[in-house]
């Protein structure tokens, strides 16, 4: 179960219920280094008299328990540092409430707070537990995201090739040039994450090339974007635009 606490003007709340979860959760798991050397006094207290055990075997325990604590100090530096790396960055978290069940929470981390031997983030003023950590999320990812959902809509909303009048040359003309005027990982990401919507807006421009020579309107476009190919006509689509690295993230429409 992952505990929340309150923040509020940059500080933490108390809260009583969030400190008793904590102590709770931290009794329940694994044996810390202080319970270690409980067991260890315990079992030098009541060994058997007549077989006492050797310091040999008080050595090796003590060298594991050394080893012990030196683990667990480096994985709580490692701990730290990895959400050090995670501020300004956004996350997606997946924090199960007290019945059960899972709620997805996506935000920046503000910063990181660390108590109980354990690191939390703050997003949006609530604090998460490390250990709830789903996904680092790259800004350009998320845009480009947004931007294919974006241009899935608008296509949803787009005749099919049979209902294509030349009416629609305007409204496809406008999502062309919004294409052609993506970065290319971008473009690539359309591509992936909507293929048929891509394959659509190909088709249509097609079309609308056949019904306008038909008509005897013409296919050309005089209106180039800067990028367009010389001689494109009004039935292409770009493949990148200037900025991209190659095929890397970039940001930025």
């Amino acid at each position: 179960m992952s505990i929340l606490i309150p923040v509020k003007d940059g500080k933490v709340e108390e809260n009583t219920a969030s400190q008793d979860s904590l102590t709770n959760k931290r009794s329940g798991s694994s044996l810390d280094k202080e319970a270690f050397l409980q067991l260890l006094v315990a079992q030098m207290k009541y060994q058997d008299p007549l077989e006492p055990t050797s310091n040999t075997e008080y050595i090796s325990q003590l060298a594991t328990f050394s080893s012990l604590e030196e683990m667990q100090n480096l994985n709580g530096t490692m701990t730290t540092q990895q959400a050090t790396n995670l501020v300004g960055k956004t996350v997606i978290m997946n924090v199960q409430s007290s019945t059960g069940a899972t709620n997805v929470v996506q935000g920046k981390v503000d910063f990181i707070v660390k108590q109980n031997n354990k690191v939390y983030l703050s997003i949006d003023d609530q604090l998460y537990n490390i250990d709830d950590l789903d996904k680092v999320v790259d800004d350009d990812y998320l845009e480009a995201l947004a931007i294919a959902e974006d241009f899935e809509k608008v296509m949803g909303k787009l005749p099919n090739v049979k209902n294509l009048r030349l009416d629609d040359e305007e409204q496809l003309e406008k999502v062309r040039k919004a294409y052609n005027n993506l970065t290319t990982y971008q473009q690539e990401f359309i591509a992936k994450y909507s293929p048929k919507a891509l394959e659509k807006l190909q088709d249509l421009l097609a079309k609308m090339k056949e019904m306008k020579e038909a008509a005897g309107v013409g296919g050309g476009s005089d209106d180039k974007e800067e990028g367009d190919t010389e001689g494109e006509g009004d039935d292409k689509v770009e493949g990148g635009d200037k900025g991209d690295k190659d095929g890397a993230s970039t940001g930025g429409k």
